[in-house]
């Protein structure tokens, strides 16, 4: 390792939050890496089994809490944040309270963001490294740097609050006080000795708003999420059936899940996305059920090219709009699209349509019969947020 002085890293420091600024990061700060406090939370939190089918959270043993065994030399991770949200809080809350649209979470409607942060990141290492080359004499030279976007074993929130940009709050998200809790986190994980940051303090006070509209119910206490009852664990990352039970409480919400940001008061400061790529793609945020559920595998490829909304593969997709069509009120289109749907090749895609299809049939019976009250009956929750 070089030696620099403490003079160096000081203006080194202030250079880079400047070059984030430059390259669209709303705020960089700078940690240590000492994550003792956050390796108990993990470890607790697995021990619980809240992390469900998403064994690749404890693949890794400590090199997600011990940044220096993921990244050789590590001595500081630079943590960075982007703002994302593409929408007024009024037009999310109409889609989700229209049960013949199709909700899907904010951060999913326009490109993949994961190949855009992480090229930034690299523009501000390179310039680091530039800058870095200038305070040696030497001629041969360079600093250990990484960059990572949610794509490898990182407690991202868990830096991004002792760097400063935000404290965690009781549904586990990062909330900055100046920008509430719609934007991506990246870091640098680097050898440099550069000054940390200040730890950001939590804010979230007596508030239990997030805790309360979760339509699943799964903070099952304040800072504890168990992702098995999650809509975006459910809807994202659970491979294969949902369980039926949870299926009346998603709604119509089709991939992941917004509710605890948009209900949390921190969010009256958050900034639109000045960021064109954030911006929804192929009308996703207002598409209706019956329309994307049309959707061919050929469609669904094409109109999801560049998107993370692809990760869940065609069959996820048609799972999890058959749950949102099973709750939407009765509807003989949506009976005579879900009825076609009996014969797709996915056993799991069957189950799911079968299911709503019964709902639907459940519906329409007890509307000609008694004139359904659709939100007193099982299977047709939507969560209102005030």
């Amino acid at each position: 390792m070089n030696e620099f002085s403490q003079q160096d890293m000081t203006t080194l420091a202030l250079k880079i939050k400047q070059w984030g600024q430059e390259l669209g990061f709303g705020q960089v700060g700078i940690t240590d890496t000492d994550l003792s406090v956050a390796e108990v939370y993990l470890q607790n939190w697995l021990a619980n089994n809240f992390h469900g089918e998403m064994e690749y959270m404890q693949r890794h043993g400590l090199k997600r809490s011990r940044p220096a065994l993921l990244h050789e030399g590590t001595a500081r991770v630079i943590s960075v944040r982007m703002d994302y949200l593409p929408e007024s809080t009024a037009a999310m809350n109409q889609t989700l309270s229209d049960p013949a649209s199709a909700y899907i979470s904010r951060y999913a409607l326009g490109r993949d963001y994961h190949k855009m942060l992480r090229n930034r990141l690299q523009k501000l290492a390179d310039k680091i490294q530039a800058e870095a080359f200038s305070f040696s004499q030497q001629q041969q030279f360079h600093v250990g740097m990484r960059a990572f976007v949610d794509s490898a074993p990182v407690l991202e929130k868990a830096l991004a609050e002792k760097a400063g940009l935000g404290w965690i709050g009781k549904h586990s998200n990062l909330i900055n006080r100046k920008a509430g809790s719609w934007f991506f986190l990246g870091e640098l994980f680097t050898d440099l000795p550069l000054p940390v940051d200040s730890p950001a303090t939590a804010h979230c006070g007596a508030c239990t708003a997030c805790l309360s509209i979760c339509p699943t119910q799964a903070i099952v206490a304040p800072y504890q999420v168990d992702a098995r009852r999650c809509v975006s664990y459910l809807t994202i990352e659970l491979h294969g059936s949902i369980p039926e039970a949870l299926r009346p409480l998603i709604g119509n919400r089709i991939y992941g899940c917004d509710d605890c940001q948009i209900i949390c008061p921190w969010n009256r400061f958050a900034k639109m996305t000045d960021e064109a790529d954030f911006n929804p793609r192929q009308q996703l945020n207002t598409r209706q059920l019956l329309d994307v559920f049309a959707w061919s595998e050929e469609t669904f490829l094409a109109k999801t090219e560049g998107s993370a909304i692809r990760r869940i593969g065609y069959d996820r997709w048609l799972r999890n709009i058959a749950v949102a069509l099973g709750n939407a009120p009765a509807s003989p289109l949506i009976i005579q699209a879900l009825t076609q749907t009996l014969t797709h090749h996915s056993e799991m895609v069957r189950e799911h349509v079968q299911w709503a299809l019964e709902q639907q049939l459940f519906y329409k019976t007890a509307q000609a019969g008694s004139g359904r009250q659709a939100a007193a009956q099982p299977g047709n929750s939507f969560a209102g947020i005030g």
